[in-house]
């Protein structure tokens, strides 16, 4: 008889939730075909990263708390998102740092978050998708993504199994979009060109469509690349591997799409 697989408690992040549910059932796709057993806890909510960057902590305790009673009791946790994924796995130990019972709670919880895609290929073993793409993309690395939670390879292995898709890298990969949730409001002079410095980056290597692992950072370069008029299409990487373009659109910033 078969052992049954980890038990993976996903959490949908308050983006795709509101804005692009496809990544959600994307995401669930891939992790069963990885042999997971799925559960997406109803009562979620936001992880606390908007507060926690406001400055506002017991708001991010209050939030912190809920996702972690909520998620404890799963095998794994796994986000489609590098930014919410950092969020869980890097902050909320120290959110707790006063409270000792929390604290210990928050590192268990840390210890087994992951973002989507880094935890197919880094714990479930995942080489290779049966998806198909026709067409030229480029990989955008989110700050969140990259430098908390280490994704930067696994994402290209599973896009290179892709049929019909070829992968082309963009100068500066790494270089951070511009978004950076309430950066981008607190500094739109500077975020504006960080973003636009990145579209440059995008059209120079010819590709028809933009991804990433990160809905904040997709919106971000949608919207711009929708002002300065140009038509490469923009999606989570999640769509893609699953095999989902058809089910809906291309992404679209909510502000101009």
């Amino acid at each position: 008889m078969a052992q049954a697989g980890p038990t993976v408690g996903l959490f949908i992040t308050c983006l795709v939730d509101l804005f692009r549910p496809t990544v959600g059932f994307a995401a669930i796709r891939l992790l069963e075909q990885a042999g997971c057993r799925v559960d997406v806890p109803l009562p979620q909510t936001c992880c606390g990263q908007p507060a926690y960057n406001s400055g506002d902590r017991q708001t991010t305790k209050d939030l912190a708390r809920r996702v972690i009673v909520q998620f404890e009791s799963f095998d794994h946790v796994v986000v489609p998102s590098g930014s919410c994924g950092g969020m869980m796995a890097r902050h909320y130990p120290e959110v707790f740092a006063d409270e000792p019972d929390w604290r210990a709670r928050a590192e268990r919880l840390a210890a087994r978050t992951y973002e989507l895609v880094s935890f197919l290929v880094d714990v479930m073993g995942m080489t290779a998708v049966s998806a198909r793409y026709d067409g030229t993309v480029t990989y955008h690395d989110g700050c969140s993504g990259l430098r908390e939670m280490g994704v930067k390879s696994q994402p290209r292995q599973l896009l290179l199994s892709v049929c019909g898709l070829a992968l082309r890298e963009m100068a500066e990969a790494e270089v951070c979009c511009g978004f950076g949730g309430t950066f981008c409001v607190k500094y739109p002079d500077i975020s504006v060109r960080m973003v636009s410095d990145k579209v440059e980056s995008i059209r120079a290597t010819g590709a028809d469509t933009l991804l990433a692992g990160d809905l904040g950072c997709l919106f971000n370069l949608a919207g711009r690349l929708a002002r300065l008029g140009d038509d490469v299409k923009v999606r989570h990487v999640a769509e893609v591997l699953a095999g989902m373009t058809n089910a809906v659109p291309p992404i679209a910033h909510p502000a101009v799409g």
